[in-house]
């Protein structure tokens, strides 16, 4: 498991290379979205990796 669990918000890489935010979590279970894409459940959330929170995506302007 990661050091930080991601939180809705933050922007985390599912994938090598491949990004998305965490929109909402329900029962446990990690949705997330990429711009122009639906949101799509991701059931086991340990290959996740938090990139930026979202209090730094708020900082940069990014929310």
């Amino acid at each position: 498991m990661n050091a930080r669990q991601p939180e809705v918000g933050d922007e985390v890489e599912y994938a090598p290379g491949r990004r998305a935010v965490v929109t909402d979590i329900r029962r446990g279970v990690y949705y997330l979205r990429t711009p122009g894409n639906r949101e799509w459940p991701v059931p086991d959330p340990d290959p996740l990796t938090v990139k930026r929170s979202r209090a730094e995506r708020i900082a940069a302007g990014d929310l």
